[in-house]
């Protein structure tokens, strides 16, 4: 698991930006914040409190070494999994795993 090995701890809140299926009536962005447990030149892992779809692209704000700058990326949603502790059955919180889009 080669993907594995490359991957680096980055704990910390991010900002994403989503959008609601086209097919929506109340089509909208939806903005939030997300924590990312880690990062690699393919994807990102994140917790949400929200459960986006599979296969959804989502706008990620990734940190840079330098604090004042954020790079916004493109990200697919590959996998997600509800964290077995939450407020109830059908809520989060979610462990996404993103895949970025070159």
């Amino acid at each position: 698991q080669k993907s594995h090995s490359e991957r680096a701890a980055l704990l910390r809140p991010i900002l994403y930006e989503m959008s609601s299926p086209v097919e929506d009536a109340d089509s909208s962005i939806h903005n939030g914040k997300a924590l990312s447990l880690n990062i690699s030149s393919g994807g990102m892992l994140l917790v949400m409190d929200q459960a986006p779809t599979i296969e959804q692209v989502m706008k990620v704000y990734v940190p840079t070494p330098i604090t004042a700058a954020e790079t916004p990326t493109l990200a697919e949603v590959r996998w997600m999994k509800r964290l077995p502790f939450g407020k109830n059955n059908s809520n989060g919180p979610y462990f996404v795993g993103l895949k970025f889009m070159f």
